[in-house]
């Protein structure tokens, strides 16, 4: 697996170059909005039991449509338009082949959802959230004060840890509730079916960027090395911090509607 400091000098010519950069966000972009649709789909689908729940659902949502905003900004800052995102770089869509959350044509009729289908949901997002909290946590890191991304690096990351936090929350709630072997056997699922995806879209964007940024062969050959590390490290035991439980230190992180989700920016975000 490459260093943290190979990783950022990767991110930092990616971000450097305004077909990578464009390429970059409109993934970004076109995942974000994809969640935001599901998540206000099984909030108006919730079931009795779970209405409570639906009004995080929901802001959950909101917050995906305002990132996916949020990197459409930054392509419009550039002078840039989004670009199609090539199949095989569509994260969502590639877990949901994979059976991974509930199916779009499920989310699309208009029946309730059972209890089992939201604790296929939140374990679904446990697993996910923890991919983009653990990546923008290290781009928040290292491009937290970029004049150009590093505003909304921070707010996603922000966001992105709430939501994490939310999952953890609602998923021990449900255990608790008697549906603990159920939760672990989906989170085990997810977790496994997410690492292969992952390590796919990675060596899709990878091959994407790099015919973009002219690399050599044998950079490629190293970068793809790497992934397929990475994807080895979780295979052998790196996935567990996906389906482990615990107590986030604030209890209710999507319980105030006013909150960051509120804070729409507008088209010159940067």
């Amino acid at each position: 697996m490459f260093s943290a400091l190979s990783a950022k000098s990767l991110f930092q010519e990616i971000l450097a170059d305004d077909r990578s950069f464009r390429l970059f966000c409109s993934v970004a972009a076109g995942g974000e909005a994809q969640g935001g649709w599901e998540n206000g789909r099984i909030a108006a689908l919730a079931p009795a039991e779970e209405r409570a729940l639906a009004p995080k659902i929901a802001r959950h949502g909101a917050d995906e449509d305002k990132h996916g905003r949020i990197f459409d900004a930054l392509m419009s800052k550039r002078g840039l338009a989004p670009v199609p995102v090539p199949p095989e770089t569509d994260y969502t869509m590639l877990l949901e082949r994979a059976g991974i959350g509930l199916a779009h044509d499920r989310l699309r009729r208009d029946e309730p959802l059972t209890v089992r289908d939201i604790i296929v949901y939140l374990a679904h997002s446990r697993v996910t959230e923890q991919r983009a909290a653990d990546q923008m946590s290290l781009l928040s890191r290292w491009f937290g004060d970029d004049p150009e991304i590093g505003r909304a690096v921070r707010m996603i990351a922000q966001d992105e840890d709430n939501h994490l936090a939310y999952t953890h929350e609602e998923l021990l709630r449900l255990t608790a509730a008697g549906h603990g072997r159920f939760v672990r056997r989906t989170l085990r699922a997810c977790a496994l079916a997410e690492i292969r995806v992952h390590r796919d879209v990675s060596l899709a964007v990878m091959a994407h960027m790099g015919r973009i940024l002219r690399w050599s062969r044998a950079r490629s050959r190293l970068l793809a090395a790497g992934i397929h590390a990475l994807y080895a490290y979780e295979r052998l035991g790196g996935r567990r911090r996906m389906v482990t439980l615990r107590r986030p230190d604030r209890p209710d992180p999507l319980g105030d509607p006013a909150g960051p989700a509120a804070r729409t920016p507008g088209p010159g975000f940067a």
